[in-house]
C-alpha cells in the first residue's frame, strides 16, 4: 500500500508539472519550451548593451580587492532620460520607470549598490571625491540617485581586437627577446624607432606640464591638454583626445600661485646652476655610444668565436703546466735511492775532497821526516 501511494504522488506531481509548462507556454509560438528557455535574459542583453554605450560616464575602483566598473546613480537616470530608444531593447518592459529598471537589475544580480570607503572630508578639501577609488557594498540594495554608486557584476565581453591583441602578446615578447640575433640594418630600426617614440613621449608630457605650470599661475585654472594620457583604463579615442576638461575646482589664491611661482624659479635656477659642462656631457655621450655600439655590434658569431678563443687560451695554458710538471717529476727520478736533495749531495762530494786532502798532506809530512 505504501508503495502504490508514493507512485500515485509521483503520477501527480508529473501531471502538475506538465500543466504547468503548458500553462507557461505561449499559444501562439511554434518555437519547442526547449529553445524558449535557452533565450537569453532581456534585461542580461540591456545591461550589456548599456555598460558598452560610452554616453554613461564610467570609472574603475576596488570592491573587496576587485577591480569593478561603476557608475553613479544620477548617470544612470539621466542616461536612460537622453537615450530612451536603448530601452527598446526591453520589448514588453520599455514603458518601466528608471528606477523600476534598476531595481530588476539589483533582483538579478546584474548590479551590485555600492557606497564609498571614505566618508570624511580629507585635510585641506571641501568635498568628497566625485569617483572615490575604493568602494563598499552597501546594505541596502535599493535604487537611489542620491550619492549612491553602482558596479557592474557580469564579465564584459571583449572586442575582437582585443583577443587578437592577447593573443600576439607571447609573439611580440619572444621577439624581443630575440633582438641580440638581429641583423644590423634592423636593430638599428628598432633602436631609432624606439629612441623617436621616447623622445615623443617625453616631450609632450613636458610640454603638457608647462602649459599647466603657466596657466595655474598666470590665470589660476588647471588646464590640462590630453587630460586622459596617464589613464589607466580609457579607449584610444578618450587617450588621445585633446580638449581638457572643465575645471570644476576652486581658483586657488594669489599667494599659493605666487608661491609655486617662486618654486618654480628655484627650481629652474638649480637646474640651471649643476647643468653638466661640455666635457662631462661628451664623456657621457662617448659612453652611451660606446653602450650602443656593443649592442648592434653583436652577434652569434662573434660570442662564439670569443669562446672557442677562451677555450684555446685555457687548454694552451693548461699543457705547458702539465709539461712543466712532468719535467720536474723526470728530474726528481733522476736522484740518487737515498733520495737526497740536491744540496746534500753536494756536500757530500765537498766532504770527499776535504778527506783526500787531508790524506795527501800526511803522505807529505812523512817524506819530510824521512
Amino acid at each position: 500500500m505504501k508503495k502504490s501511494g508514493g507512485a500515485d504522488k509521483k503520477r501527480v506531481r508529473r501531471s502538475t508539472g506538465g500543466a504547468v509548462q503548458n500553462a507557461t507556454r505561449d499559444p501562439n509560438s511554434d518555437t519547442p519550451p526547449r529553445k524558449q528557455s535557452a533565450k537569453k535574459d532581456v534585461f542580461q542583453l540591456f545591461a550589456e548593451k548599456v555598460r558598452d554605450n560610452k554616453n554613461l560616464v564610467s570609472r574603475w575602483a576596488v570592491l573587496q580587492e576587485t577591480r569593478v566598473e561603476y557608475f553613479r546613480g544620477k548617470d544612470f537616470v539621466s542616461f536612460l532620460k537622453n537615450h530612451p530608444e536603448v530601452k527598446d531593447i526591453l520589448e514588453s518592459n520599455k514603458n518601466l520607470e528608471v528606477e523600476e529598471i534598476a531595481n530588476i537589475l539589483l533582483r538579478k544580480n546584474l548590479l551590485v549598490r555600492c557606497d564609498r570607503v571614505v566618508k570624511t572630508l580629507r585635510p585641506g578639501k571641501k568635498k568628497l571625491s566625485t569617483w572615490p577609488a575604493h568602494l563598499e557594498i552597501f546594505p541596502e540594495q535599493v535604487f537611489s540617485d542620491n550619492d549612491a554608486f553602482f558596479a557592474w557584476t557580469f564579465v564584459k565581453r571583449h572586442p575582437l581586437w582585443q583577443t587578437l591583441l592577447s593573443f600576439f602578446w607571447p609573439v611580440l615578447t619572444l621577439a624581443i627577446c630575440l633582438f641580440p640575433v638581429y641583423p644590423h640594418w634592423c636593430k638599428l630600426m628598432i633602436l631609432y624607432a624606439c629612441a623617436g617614440v621616447l623622445l615623443l613621449i617625453f616631450s609632450l608630457l613636458l610640454v603638457r606640464a608647462s602649459v599647466f605650470g603657466a596657466l595655474y599661475i598666470i590665470l589660476g585654472k588647471r588646464i590640462w591638454f590630453f587630460p586622459n594620457i596617464l589613464a589607466e583604463e580609457a579607449t584610444l579615442r578618450e587617450l588621445f583626445r585633446f580638449w581638457p576638461k572643465k575645471d570644476e575646482e576652486e581658483r586657488p589664491t594669489w599667494t599659493k600661485r605666487a608661491f609655486y611661482a617662486v618654486v618654480a624659479v628655484l627650481v629652474i635656477l638649480l637646474l640651471r646652476h649643476h647643468a653638466p659642462d661640455e666635457a662631462a656631457r661628451a664623456r657621457y655621450q662617448k659612453r652611451m655610444y660606446n653602450i650602443i655600439d656593443d649592442v648592434l655590434e653583436w652577434s652569434p658569431s662573434l660570442a662564439l668565436s670569443g669562446m672557442m678563443e677562451k677555450q684555446e687560451t685555457v687548454v694552451n695554458a693548461t699543457d705547458s703546466s702539465n709539461n712543466f710538471a712532468d719535467g720536474r717529476k723526470t728530474d726528481s727520478g733522476k736522484m740518487s735511492p737515498a733520495d737526497n736533495t740536491p744540496g746534500d749531495i753536494i756536500l757530500g762530494h765537498d766532504a770527499n775532497e776535504d778527506v783526500g786532502n787531508f790524506e795527501d798532506t800526511d803522505h807529505q809530512q812523512h817524506q819530510d821526516s824521512i
